[in-house]
């Protein structure tokens, strides 16, 4: 099951993604998935002019992000794999939905992208085991954790690198049944690829980052677990195109500006 957030003008709403021959549609539903059941309304629209996919979750709590998940990007960030998983936060402001532009922040002049599968928590989480992490799982989307790599340098912690405002594009949609061991994370720069990882080269799989997660802090329904990145990130300006994709779920795709 696919589930999309999308408007058409009005307030958002949510729906299920069906694929029939080339055409993409939209069973719409009642209400939020993450607190009632998925029930369809009836209505469908088909997916084109006047429907724009929205990002498919706004976490209401956090976003729990991983550095250095994949060995090869963190020797190409000239450090060693972590011990244990490297933890960081982004804000719930900082997501943005497909086609939404990325803004690149006056304060830095060296931005990059990092394609990454991200976690999509069902309801509450405290102190799960890995063998039952699953149980607590609404499904994975794309996810975009854009940097400022000059103020991830200067800074000394990344809030600010990492959680500006359009920092954490997501989307297209949710997959609920997705099997995640072993799938590809890739990105393109202007249709040029510039990652091509599998998550099966993860340091730590999704089961033991909910859990290691969710020993130190409550997850909430809605939250969102990035999960690290493959190596090939690079630097983004204004004007690219940038596309993140994650094998079986979809492909996402945000230009970039920078504001005068």
């Amino acid at each position: 099951m696919r589930i999309a957030r999308f408007t058409t003008g009005d307030d958002p709403r949510y729906a299920l993604v069906q694929q029939e021959g080339d055409k993409t549609f939209l069973a719409v539903l009642g209400g939020d998935p993450l607190y009632m059941p998925a029930l369809p309304t009836g209505e469908r629209v088909e997916l084109g002019d006047g429907v724009r996919l929205l990002a498919p979750v706004i976490p209401r709590s956090k976003i729990v992000a991983v550095g250095k998940n994949y060995a090869d990007h963190a020797a190409e960030m000239g450090g060693e794999v972590p011990a244990s998983p490297l933890l960081f936060f982004k804000p719930n402001t900082s997501v943005v939905g497909p086609d939404d532009p990325i803004v690149l922040p006056d304060f830095t002049q060296e931005v990059s992208y990092e394609a990454e599968l991200a976690v999509v928590i069902s309801r509450v989480c405290k102190d799960v085991r890995p063998e039952n992490a699953r149980n607590y799982i609404l499904g994975y989307t794309v996810a975009n954790d854009v940097t400022a790599r000059d103020a991830q340098r200067t800074d000394g912690q990344w809030a600010r690198a990492k959680g500006f405002d359009t920092s954490c594009p997501l989307g297209p949609w949710i997959d609920t049944e997705l099997n995640v061991e072993d799938v590809a994370v890739r990105s393109r720069v202007n249709g040029e690829p510039r990652q091509d990882g599998r998550t099966a080269d993860m340091v730590f799989d999704v089961p033991f980052l909910v859990s290691y997660i969710s020993e130190a802090m409550t997850l909430l329904p809605g939250d969102v677990i990035l999960t690290g990145t493959p190596a090939g990130v690079g630097r983004i300006d204004a004007g690219d195109r940038v596309e993140c994709e994650v094998e079986g779920l979809g492909t996402l795709v945000n230009p970039v500006v920078r504001r005068d």
